[in-house]
């Protein structure tokens, strides 16, 4: 009887340990890339919903789109940029230079964009600020916790 007890204590064990997934060193909490997903996925999905249901032109709605849309990929690649010369990954200083530049100018793009903004109230101009840089930060943390974890991955 004791025998049956212990392969059931066994199968028990078994069963727990394949439920739970080993996490490597150095790479980011299965909570913290979701999180980093679910900030992403609601900055980039509220201003998308807030320029469809906007009253402004469908040219103005072109800009906006495409201000996120820059702004994005540039922080992305900065990101990558500074991390590539941490790492002594080789970077360019034209392409280091070029990447800081590219997200100044899309930061810049949307603010003096929702600062001459006539038709857009003081609390919408908010919302789209408040959704675009939450869009930015969530892409470079999405990102950094892809890198990280390919990383620990491969130190394996």
């Amino acid at each position: 009887m004791s025998n049956d007890n212990e392969v059931l204590l066994d199968k028990g064990k078994q069963h727990d340990t394949k439920l739970k997934v080993e996490r490597k060193e150095g790479e980011p909490t299965a909570a913290f890339k979701g999180a980093s997903w679910a900030a992403l996925l609601v900055g980039i999905t509220s201003y998308l919903i807030g320029l469809y249901n906007a009253t402004m032109q469908l040219n103005e709605k072109g800009y906006y789109f495409a201000v996120l849309v820059f702004g994005l990929y540039s922080a992305v690649s900065l990101q990558k940029a500074v991390r590539d010369k941490e790492e002594g990954i080789p970077v360019t200083n034209i392409y280091y230079g070029i990447s800081w530049f590219a997200l100044i100018v899309s930061i810049s793009l949307m603010a003096i964009g929702l600062y001459n903004a006539g038709s857009i109230v003081l609390s919408e101009k908010g919302f789209y600020g408040m959704s675009f840089v939450l869009s930015l930060f969530a892409a470079i943390t999405v990102q950094k916790n892809i890198r990280d974890t390919q990383r620990a991955r491969e130190r394996d």
